[in-house]
């Protein structure tokens, strides 16, 4: 069941926003909804019911209202949680939450979706920050179950583990901000040595990509990366992996490569991707990863979520 007299308010109607609104509907949530842009706004309502289809596919029934209204005001006044989705540009994210603020009640709590901006940055003009936090969800927010949480209140923090775990979400907290947060500092970690074997012609982006979907990709999906190596340890876990396979691993790390995304290689990646996606458009791989997401998250149970 959803918080009694709940309103969730959506400010950006892009991908992210519209994803957004379809899982606090879907969760039960009446969602209103505003975005400064005529396009967003236009496409809103379509981008929404997309997604609400796939939730359905999922068991998430819950058809609460989704209203796009005349302006920012309107959000403000009327929702008490507020997901803020504004493209990553720190000037423009803080003036429009300082905005926000001072439209919203003192009780309301406002959330940011930012991917790499820090909490400190984007806090910095409030009046109330102990009531702002990041909640940054991995792309499409009502498929990928994870949420990045930084609060500087543990109360908010708090209800802001409780609010999205209604959503069906999987919250994480940081213990002290950190730029891009958890998930997208791993993400950039492999994706760096991704890049390095491409660059030094060790693999084509194709085989780097099946490698890591049908290897490693394949296990995280499963378990993390430190559980992966205690279960490497053998019976003695991961204390008997540190202390006879710790060597080995320091000498793959010096080894990983630190690119340049020069012309040359941005022209390897670009090129190689040509390949891999063999002619189908960005709607058409769009629509595949969403299946298959969508198939495993139905295979999924409450202890491979937790």
């Amino acid at each position: 069941m959803a918080e009694e007299q709940l309103t969730v308010g959506i400010i950006g109607c892009g991908l992210i926003g519209a994803s957004w609104a379809a899982l606090a509907a879907s969760a039960g949530y009446p969602v209103h909804a505003w975005d400064p842009e005529p396009h967003a706004r236009k496409h809103f309502p379509a981008r929404v019911a997309a997604a609400q289809a796939q939730l359905s596919e999922l068991g998430m029934t819950g058809k609460a209202d989704v209203i796009l209204v005349d302006g920012l005001q309107d959000v403000a006044r009327d929702c008490r949680w507020i997901q803020e989705n504004a493209p990553e540009r720190l000037e423009l994210k803080t003036a429009l939450l300082a905005e926000i603020e001072a439209a919203a009640s003192a009780e309301t709590i406002i959330a940011s979706s930012t991917s790499s901006l820090l909490w400190s940055d984007l806090a910095s003009k409030l009046s109330r920050p102990a009531h702002f936090l990041l909640a940054h969800p991995f792309n499409p927010p009502h498929l990928m179950p994870l949420v990045e949480i930084y609060a500087s209140n543990a109360g908010i923090r708090d209800r802001a583990i409780d609010f999205y775990t209604r959503l069906g979400r999987v919250p994480v907290c940081l213990k002290r901000e950190a730029q891009g947060h958890i998930a997208n500092r791993l993400a950039s970690a492999l994706w760096r040595e991704a890049v390095n074997i491409v660059a030094e012609g060790i693999a084509d982006v194709a085989d780097v990509d099946r490698a890591l979907v049908n290897g490693p990709g394949l296990r995280w999906s499963v378990i993390g990366a430190h559980m992966a190596y205690h279960l490497g340890g053998g019976a003695g876990g991961i204390a008997h992996y540190l202390q006879h396979l710790g060597p080995s691993q320091e000498r793959r790390w010096a080894d990983l490569g630190t690119p340049k995304l020069t012309p040359e290689v941005c022209q390897l990646l670009t090129n190689g991707i040509a390949v891999e996606a063999a002619g189908r458009s960005i709607g058409q791989l769009e629509q595949e990863r969403d299946a298959a997401l969508i198939a495993r998250l139905k295979l999924r149970n409450p202890v491979s979520a937790s």
